[in-house]
């Protein structure tokens, strides 16, 4: 009596072991590739993954290993806001460009991989496109220049 006790405590303890697992594992991979647009700065074109949704914010970039050179993901919000970002869970160093309704650059920061500093917009903004550590400063592209595409103001 005591072995089936056992077996069934051990395997109510498996039970629950997995299904925790089940449930850490889905939270520590990256999220499938999002929808995207291209934006444009300049001459460069950006295929953009659009983080439209919480649970997309969200995850952002986390786990994410990899993203091609004129790739970024752009995080669209209704209102505007002043937007703060971090780095927990995201394994790639990248810049991030907080923009105007227009697609004006308001400010960049550089982040850290593995990081919880944050880094916020200079003003309130609907719009923040992360990018590979570097993208823009390589571009000569600054606070002030302009990008383009569907979801900018003109």
């Amino acid at each position: 009596m005591t072995f089936i006790k056992l077996s069934f405590a051990s395997f109510l303890f498996a039970i629950f072991l997995g299904l925790n697992l089940g449930v850490a594992s889905a939270q520590t991979g990256p999220q499938p590739r999002l929808s995207t647009i291209k934006l444009q700065a300049g001459i460069h074109v950006i295929d953009t993954e659009l983080a439209v949704t919480a649970d997309q914010q969200a995850t952002g970039m986390m786990f994410r290993r990899q993203m091609g050179t004129n790739e970024g993901m752009l995080f669209v919000n209704d209102e505007p806001g002043v937007r703060c970002f971090w780095m927990r869970n995201t394994l790639l160093p990248l810049t991030i460009a907080f923009l105007a309704d227009d697609g004006t650059i308001v400010n960049l920061a550089d982040m850290e991989p593995l990081s919880e500093r944050s880094h916020c917009s200079a003003r309130p903004v609907r719009f923040a496109l992360e990018m590979n550590l570097g993208w823009f400063a390589k571009r000569g592209i600054k606070a002030g220049a302009r990008l383009s595409g569907k979801p900018f103001r003109k």
